[in-house]
């Protein structure tokens, strides 16, 4: 897997590369499902580009992605690419920043290898269950285990708000939320330990690759409407360190 890795990370750098080279060109943007559901130009690009090479050296696998109907997959047994080309795509747009390249391989339904490129920091999180976790060349530690009341949760804006899920009893029962809009960011800050959960309403390309790195680190996650996550749909998402992920379950669930 880590040679599969290595393979695979020139292209999300050719990706990076095209998405810098456009943030300040005039871009063609268009809503989806709501005013906030934004696509560009630069997302589709992204997408169609990292597709060509995924088919390229591996023409017989399957692909899930964000855009250009692509977002649809009956069958997920064998290998599939979850594609997502800009994660954030509103704070490309509005704040030139926060936000990143999604990429995952899981097969049989199972993660094998997480990639999530913040563009602007020009980091790249990337690793799955058997190779570890890395952040560019250099290995990332397992984050330190918090309770509830120890560190701080990353959420999603409209839940916290409505307290959908008790998405603001758990964030009142933590140290304080965070919102950066953009759910690969906030992967990220669950496996630095910079927060100890995340809390939102994901797609499965917003979840899949931060999934197969906190597989690596054996930090869990779920749905919160009961079901399992199946990368079929969108569902509500929590993950978060051990003990504190115990406690929501036990506090607000059960």
């Amino acid at each position: 897997m880590k040679q599969l890795a290595k393979e695979i990370i020139p292209w999300l750098h050719e990706a990076r590369q095209m998405i810098l080279e456009n943030l300040n060109r005039p871009m063609n943007v268009e809503t989806k499902s709501a005013a906030n559901d934004l696509v560009t130009s630069v997302d589709k690009n992204v997408q169609q580009f990292l597709i060509s090479r995924l088919l390229e050296k591996f023409p017989e696998d399957k692909i899930l992605g964000e855009e250009e109907g692509m977002n649809q997959l009956a069958d997920f047994s064998g290998r599939v690419w979850v594609i997502d080309p800009i994660d954030g795509t509103l704070n490309f747009v509005l704040q030139k920043e926060n936000f990143c390249i999604m990429l995952a391989l899981y097969i049989d339904g199972k993660s094998q290898l997480g990639f999530i490129f913040d563009v602007m920091k020009n980091e790249l999180y990337w690793g799955g269950a058997t190779i570890g976790v890395f952040c560019n060349e250099n290995p990332l530690p397992k984050p330190k285990d918090q309770t509830l009341d120890s560190g701080l949760m990353g959420t999603n804006a409209f839940l916290y708000g409505k307290n959908k899920y008790h998405a603001k009893d758990i964030g009142n029962a933590t140290m304080g939320v965070r919102m950066i809009g953009c759910a690969g960011l906030e992967m990220i800050a669950i496996l630095k330990g910079t927060e100890l959960g995340y809390l939102s309403n994901l797609q499965p390309w917003d979840y899949a690759p931060g999934c197969a790195l906190l597989d690596a680190f054996a930090i869990p996650y779920g749905s919160m409407d009961g079901e399992k996550l199946d990368l079929s749909r969108r569902q509500p998402f929590l993950a978060a360190q051990p003990t504190a992920y115990q406690e929501i379950q036990e506090k607000f669930f059960k």
